[in-house]
């Protein structure tokens, strides 16, 4: 017996809804893919990448894990910014996170279980940076959510320091690193204004 049925039912319906709004989907689908942005976000349910752009299957390379995190020394993250840099040619990289992140929620409190809490590490490392002015919020929801946006802005500087995108610099090729945080309760985007397009441009400082 196949396991989920309602997953597969809700395929094939997906499917013929958009076969016969658009014929030719799946034909174009299934050529080779040209996305100009790859998005690095958080693995949260509650975040569809390719929905909250409003762009459409192909047009956006995604990779997702728990808050966020860049870090060369994951691989699968380190691949991904390969291929989308080397052999997608990607010209925008966007890193989002989200207001209520439960990777970020987690960093903040009691250590847990590995691998959990060594992937962790690497935010909490983000909060011991800013502890100071963290503390100084003396409220944990302010606190939350301000480390949310410095993860974000934490991240753009660690890839910015990969030797994959220091090499597209380097040839010219046109990349621009975004750093955007997501609202949940109204679904909109901010631009955390830290975008960098060569390791000596950065066209903002981050919010204060």
């Amino acid at each position: 017996m196949r396991s989920l049925p309602e997953l597969f039912s809700n395929n094939r319906r997906w499917a013929s809804e958009r076969g016969k709004a658009d014929p030719d989907f799946f034909s174009r689908l299934s050529n080779v893919q040209a996305p100009a942005h790859l998005w690095i976000g958080c693995a949260d349910s509650r975040v569809p990448a390719n929905e909250v752009v409003g762009l459409e299957p192909g047009e956006l390379f995604v990779h997702r894990n728990i808050a966020n995190v860049v870090h060369a020394a994951d691989m699968n993250c380190h691949a991904v910014v390969q291929y989308a840099i080397d052999f997608l040619r990607v010209e925008h990289v966007i890193i989002c996170g989200h207001y209520g992140c439960g990777g970020v929620l987690a960093a903040l409190g009691p250590r847990v279980d590995p691998p959990l809490d060594d992937w962790l590490d690497r935010v909490r490392k983000v909060a011991r940076r800013h502890w100071a002015p963290l503390a100084d919020l003396g409220d944990h929801a302010a606190e939350w959510r301000r480390l949310c946006e410095l993860n974000v802005i934490a991240q753009v500087e660690n890839l910015s320091e990969f030797d994959v995108v220091k090499r597209a610099w380097s040839r010219n090729q046109s990349l621009v690193i975004h750093g955007w945080i997501y609202e949940l309760e109204d679904g909109l985007l901010c631009d955390l204004a830290v975008s960098r397009s060569s390791n000596a441009d950065d066209e903002a400082g981050g919010l204060t």
